[in-house]
């Protein structure tokens, strides 16, 4: 999950204990995903919509604190 912000990820991770649980949440949901398309678990197709529509709201969130982040440190 973007990785072209390696470094913030990295350094929000040590400091924020909420970005650090939103971009381990983000993963797990990612894989549970994953998994449903290349058939290794069940999902039905409205579980796996919300699992998706999940992610991306984590996603966001972890954006908007990364782009907060960076402008502390600018």
């Amino acid at each position: 999950m973007l990785h072209e912000y390696r470094d913030e990820i990295h350094e929000l991770k040590q400091e924020n204990a909420h970005f650090a649980r939103i971009f381990e949440k983000h993963n797990k949901l990612d894989q549970k995903i994953e998994d449903a398309e290349a058939g290794r678990s069940i999902l039905t197709d409205v579980e796996l919509e919300i699992l998706k529509k999940e992610k991306l709201l984590l996603k966001d969130e972890a954006y908007k604190m990364i782009m907060d982040y960076r402008k502390t440190k600018a």
